[in-house]
């Protein structure tokens, strides 16, 4: 049996249920993973017009969803979770669901309306991580916090492009991916 970690111990004793913690770590770890995956779906089929505007948007989306999913998976072994040993399992307990390539691939808004619901889902996730960490488990709060940033500028870029009115956030072409989160990733990553 592992040994229960200091941090484990000092975040149950500040009073955070670190099963429901970590099952939310793990919903939303297969969240940003099965969302790159069909974020890189979405953006092979924008094309024309329209959906070469947004495709370096998505990219820059779909990266970031990427490196959470690599910055939540220590956090989770660290406090002795651990993903499901199998895909679809993961796959299917996601903490959102799937991005699916709308029926008809060159409706650019539908595509747009299937990545504003990812990441208004992921939005309301990773709050839900801070509401439950915040003064308790402060490295969980700093990395869900971190996350939360990226995902709240994702939102604002989607729904710019629907006409939602101007965010005020700017993709990151020519900037390096995850400015909150890079601090989470090991060198070379981000």
């Amino acid at each position: 049996m592992k040994q229960k970690t200091v941090a484990r111990e000092l975040i149950e004793k500040a009073g955070v249920d670190i099963d429901k913690l970590l099952d939310l770590l793990v919903r939303n770890a297969a969240a940003e993973l099965t969302t790159y995956y069909y974020y890189t779906i979405l953006r092979v089929n924008l094309i024309g017009l329209e959906g070469e505007g947004l495709k370096q948007i998505a990219e820059d989306a779909r990266i970031e969803d990427r490196n959470h999913f690599e910055a939540l998976v220590p956090r989770i072994y660290e406090l002795g979770g651990e993903l499901p040993k199998n895909m679809v399992d993961f796959h299917n307990c996601s903490a959102c669901p799937p991005a699916f390539l709308p029926p008809d691939p060159t409706d650019v808004k539908a595509m747009l309306e299937v990545l504003l619901k990812a990441e208004q889902c992921a939005v309301r996730g990773y709050t839900q991580i801070c509401n439950m960490t915040a003064g308790k488990d402060h490295r969980t709060y700093d990395l869900a916090l971190a996350i939360l940033h990226e995902e709240i500028e994702h939102e604002a870029w989607f729904a710019e492009f629907l006409g939602n009115g101007p965010s005020g956030h700017y993709s990151r072409e020519g900037r390096p991916n995850s400015p909150y989160v890079g601090k989470f990733l090991n060198a070379g990553q981000g």
